[in-house]
């Protein structure tokens, strides 16, 4: 069973930054990808940013310019750098992890972020 494990998310004044991380039990070069998602309360879970295996990288438009996504395959980590960050990118961070082609997607257990105006 793969585990993701996601750390760096807190409280964080509007405009300012954080760094998400996301530390995989096996190599991230195994997944056809890797993902950030979010979830606000009363809200779907949504597309932040990914990466594929070839590092191929696309983003939400809400997040374009502010976010990066980028990935340590030493270290198996994947990381989601954020600045000027809103108050709307106030949400609970999914790492995500997928396969499709065998039929699997894996889950982190999420970080909160809370961005304060």
């Amino acid at each position: 069973q793969v585990q993701l494990v996601e750390s760096g998310g807190g409280l964080v004044q509007a405009g300012g930054s954080l760094t998400l991380s996301c530390v995989a039990s096996r190599g991230i070069l195994s997944f056809n990808g890797m993902g950030w998602y979010r979830q606000a309360p009363g809200k779907q879970r949504e597309l932040v940013a990914r990466i594929t295996r070839g590092g191929s990288t696309d983003y939400a438009d809400s997040v374009k310019g502010r976010f990066t996504i980028s990935r340590d395959r030493v270290k198996d980590t994947v990381y989601l750098q954020m600045s000027s960050l809103k108050p709307e990118d106030t949400a609970v961070y999914y790492c995500n992890a997928y396969q499709p082609d065998a039929g699997l997607n894996y889950w982190g257990q999420g970080t909160q972020v809370t961005v304060s105006s």
